[in-house]
C-alpha cells in the first residue's frame, strides 16, 4: 500500500486518510473589481451564509477578526494582487493564533468569463492540521461544505453590488 506524506507535515502525517486540499469555483455576473472588494477582506468567509460585519484590526500582516456567533481568528495576508487573487493563511476553522498553530492556505482568484468572473477557492494544508485523522476529517468536511456557502454568499453579495 502506498503511503501519501506532505512535505513540512512531520513523519507520521498521511494525506490517505483526507484530502489535503478544497478546491471550488463559482460563477459571478459582476466585474472582477467588485469581487475583489468582498474576497480581499480577511475573514469575509466566517459567516453562516449571511453577511457578517465584522470587527478587524490588522498588526502588521496578521488581522484579527471578530465574528459576533464565531468569536475571533486570526488571519494572516499572504498575498493580495488585485483584482486577481488573494491569499491568506489561517488554523482550517480554528480559533486561536496562527503563530502558533499549525495553518492552511486559502486562494482566491478572480478570472475573467465573458460578461462576468469565475471566483474559485483553494484552501490547502489539511494533512498538517492535526495528527489525530478524525480531526483533519471533519474539518476537510466542514469546509468543503462551507465553501460551497461561502462562494455562493460572495456571488450573491457581488451580484447585488453589480
Amino acid at each position: 500500500m502506498s503511503e501519501n506524506r506532505t512535505a513540512g507535515t512531520g513523519p507520521d502525517t498521511t494525506t490517505d486518510d483526507v484530502p489535503d486540499e478544497i478546491v471550488r469555483s463559482i460563477r459571478i455576473d459582476a466585474e472582477a473589481q467588485t469581487v475583489w472588494g468582498i474576497i480581499s477582506e480577511p475573514g469575509w468567509f466566517i459567516n453562516d451564509g449571511e453577511w457578517t460585519e465584522h470587527e478587524i484590526t490588522t498588526e502588521g500582516d496578521v488581522s484579527h477578526v471578530v465574528d459576533p456567533v464565531h468569536g475571533e481568528f486570526s488571519i494572516r495576508t499572504v498575498e493580495l494582487d488585485p483584482p486577481r487573487r488573494a491569499v491568506f493563511r489561517w488554523l482550517g476553522g480554528q480559533v486561536g493564533s496562527v503563530d502558533e498553530l499549525p495553518s492552511n492556505t486559502i486562494e482566491f482568484t478572480v478570472e475573467p468569463q465573458g460578461s462576468g468572473v469565475v471566483l474559485t477557492v483553494r484552501e490547502t494544508g489539511f494533512a498538517g492540521l492535526s495528527s489525530d485523522a478524525v480531526v483533519r476529517r471533519q474539518r476537510f468536511e466542514e469546509n468543503s461544505a462551507g465553501w460551497e456557502t461561502e462562494l455562493d454568499l460572495a456571488r450573491r453579495r457581488a451580484e447585488d453590488q453589480a
